[in-house]
């Protein structure tokens, strides 16, 4: 097998051929799929390795006092030779890497072979094809999670154990000095830990990302940037805690942490930086200074580390191993994202010139992974999300009837907004009756809108044989099951967005379709019969080559107190609207996606969605809660065959190609399809003729929507298998 390896005397890096270890008891043998080069910890030790024996030595005091006393214990002949053969040898490199089970070792029956483990270790866990690894220094991956993103598990681990040796609390205030890998993630460990966070790096791509992952501001540590929004955050008293992610020889990471701390703050070293610590700053505010040792409680005691001997948890809660789960979790749950850290991936086979890149600088780069080949399994299989199909015999045809009866279940703001002005007192439609949770609001409904009565009970409305299609406007968690009443009963139903929150409620949706034969269904999607969009469409005509397509919501930001956003019942909000989007992109680009990916920005705030359908077409949909109110909550282009169509919030049109053609600046009103949706649902009620949109594209469009959510559980695009 292949292996990294140094001559610290030369400087030499090889890729070498070496021995696969063997499989010992008490440990797994394991075949490397990514493994993450420590940018700062590695480079530097390249680094050093290039040095003069003068400048090993007095870049390494501590080895040079280890050195002195063996030449006063064994004398100089003896200590000389036993250095220049310790130098004059080759040293491996690397320490957090993911891989595959290949052989599991007696006394180990926690994994298996084939199962995805993230290790650790910088004698286990090494930039080789092959590794032996011990118990205490592995763990499985979450399901879902991609193996690049798991080979940051020891890094991370690192990360974790600063924040936990800095004991953040809810509100708190905390500066992060130094920005590389490392830093970044401790920016994100303590966001998710309810600490608003400063950063500190001379670096201004580092302070740029730190801040899209969560920093409340970044500088420079000379500038006055960094003091004054320390100021302004904590009122003048200072940070509650410092964290020093730093290298290098300058102490002016110390000096400034004294600076800005408040009194009696934390000072936490995780970095490998100068310490003078200024005596007279550090002594008036009685500063806690701790340090972080590495991954955590373990780390360094080899019965630990070698024979497996666990920690009782009950008196040591946070050990290597557990740190290590927990950061792989955080980032499963989409609380750590670790993919825009990734400034580089490089193949296994040009590791040598990755690290001359990175040594001479010519690689700028927060972290880079090496990607083996042969690899199983990014590790597991990509997640997969099964589309729910239904068989449905042919029904008998449907009497044609000059007028409808329609029946509301919900009379809420949508409803009595964007729906019923449409149908209210409208020529052979009529509204017969209205069910609601409280009785005065079904009173209203039925007073504005002319509804013949209106009740608290369900089942008046589902045993009415007179009722023609049932509209089905309430909270999100009631839709599905409400639906599925609404089908047994033999009605036509009518849902607004979303059909489902789940995967196991559209499956059953699907089921009692197909059991009680009805798949008389329309779910609100109206966009797609948006006049001003299908005229454009019109225009743009017919494509024959795969299109590009991208899709900006500016959702904004909700109201306190919004039951959009009830998440444990409700749903999150993409889950409530995205399927708006996703049903609008699927029409224009005439199929249904076969793939999801989503990313999110920490806090969950604004997604991006790509979607991949099965002519190679994809459409990359921008769902964000950050942007300005003033902004468009809408626009559009779709781009193929030298042709591209342009919709700006349903006020605007274009079409660009050998003639260009834009709709009237000056529309009647914003349309967003509403009226016309309901046109062609009475339409299908009233001649008995097809529904508007086929069935097995409403539940493609309400799969792919509920993928978002476990494309970001997983860190991996999502197959969405039975999409047609």
């Amino acid at each position: 097998m292949k292996q990294v390896v140094q001559n610290y005397k030369s400087g030499e890096l090889a890729l070498l051929d070496v021995p696969v270890p063997g499989c010992k008891p008490g440990g797994v043998l394991v075949r490397t799929a990514y493994s993450l080069i420590s940018t700062g910890t590695e480079v530097m030790k390249v680094s050093e390795a290039g040095m003069s024996m003068l400048g090993k030595a007095r870049s390494r005091p501590d080895q040079v006092a280890k050195v002195m006393q063996s030449v006063a214990t064994n004398g100089l002949p003896a200590t000389y030779r036993k250095v220049m053969g310790k130098l004059d040898s080759y040293t491996p490199l690397g320490y957090s890497l993911c891989g595959v089970v290949e052989q599991v070792g007696p006394g180990i029956d926690d994994v298996k072979a084939g199962d995805l483990v993230a290790c650790a270790g910088n004698e286990h866990a090494l930039h080789a094809e092959l590794n032996w690894v011990p118990r205490n220094l592995y763990t499985p991956v979450p399901d879902g999670l991609a193996a690049r993103h798991a080979a940051f598990g020891t890094v991370g681990s690192i990360a974790l154990q600063g924040v936990r040796q800095g004991e953040p609390q809810l509100g708190e205030v905390a500066l992060v000095i130094g920005l590389g890998l490392i830093g970044q993630l401790v920016v994100q460990l303590l966001t998710a830990s309810g600490v608003r966070v400063v950063g500190a790096d001379p670096d201004p791509g580092r302070c740029e990302l730190a801040a899209r992952l969560g920093a409340v501001t970044c500088g420079d540590p000379g500038s006055t940037t960094v003091v004054n929004a320390v100021a302004e955050l904590t009122g003048g008293h200072g940070v509650d805690q410092v964290y020093l992610a730093a290298g290098g020889g300058s102490n002016q990471p110390v000096e400034l942490a004294a600076q800005l701390s408040r009194d009696r703050g934390r000072v936490v070293d995780i970095g490998k930086c100068r310490l003078d610590l200024p005596w007279n700053a550090y002594y008036e505010k009685e500063l806690d200074v701790r340090f972080s040792r590495s991954y955590g409680p373990g780390r360094y005691d080899p019965e630990y580390e070698l024979q497996g001997r666990d920690y009782p948890i009950g008196y040591v809660r946070w050990t290597e191993r557990r740190n290590l789960a927990c950061f792989l979790d955080l980032v499963a749950r989409g609380r750590v994202d670790v993919e825009p850290l990734v400034s580089h991936v490089a193949d296994f086979d040009d590791a040598v010139e990755t690290y001359r890149r990175l040594k001479d600088g010519d690689l700028k780069a927060v972290a880079v992974l090496f990607r083996y080949p042969e690899h199983t399994a990014e590790a597991a299989p990509a997640p997969e999300v099964t589309v729910p199909t239904a068989t449905v015999r042919t029904a008998p045809a449907r009497t044609a009837k000059a007028s409808v009866r329609l029946a509301f279940v919900g009379a809420g703001n949508y409803a009595t907004s964007m729906l019923l002005p449409h149908l209210a007192r409208r020529e052979g439609v009529e509204l017969s009756t209205v069910v609601t949770t409280t009785a005065l609001s079904g009173a209203n409904a039925q007073r504005k809108f002319g509804f013949a009565r209106a009740t608290t009970d369900l089942d008046t409305v589902l045993g009415d044989d007179s009722v023609d299609a049932v509209f089905v406007v309430t909270r999100h968690s009631s839709h599905a099951e409400l639906t599925k009443k609404a089908l047994l009963a033999g009605k036509t139903v009518f849902v607004e967005k979303p059909l489902a929150l789940t995967e196991d409620e559209l499956s059953e949706v699907l089921a009692v379709v197909e059991e009680s034969g009805n798949d008389r269904l329309q779910v609100g999607f109206n966009r797609r019969f948006a006049p001003l969009l299908r005229e454009a469409r019109k225009r743009f005509g017919a494509r024959t080559g795969p299109a590009s397509l991208r899709y900006l919501v500016n959702a904004g930001r909700l109201d306190h107190g919004s039951w959009y956003l009830r998440q444990d019942t409700e749903g999150s909000r993409f889950t409530g609207e995205g399927g708006h989007f996703i049903d609008t992109a699927g029409w224009l680009l005439g199929a249904d996606p076969v793939s999801v990916y989503a990313l999110t920005t920490p806090g969950d705030e604004d997604l991006q969605v790509v979607l991949r359908y099965p002519d190679r077409s994809t459409a990359t949909l921008s769902y964000v809660t950050s942007g300005p109110s003033a902004f468009p909550k809408e626009t559009l282009d779709l781009v193929a065959d030298g042709r591209a169509l342009r919709l700006d919030d349903f006020v605007r049109a274009s079409v660009y190609g050998r003639k260009r053609w834009v709709s009237s600046r000056l529309p009647k009103a914003r349309d967003k399809g509403q009226r016309a949706e309901l046109d062609a649902f009475l339409a299908a009620v009233r001649t008995g003729g097809p529904m508007p949109v086929p069935l097995q594209s409403l539940a493609a469009t309400t799969a792919a929507t509920l993928a978002v959510r476990t494309s970001l559980a997983g860190g991996a695009p999502v197959t969405l298998a039975g999409a047609r």
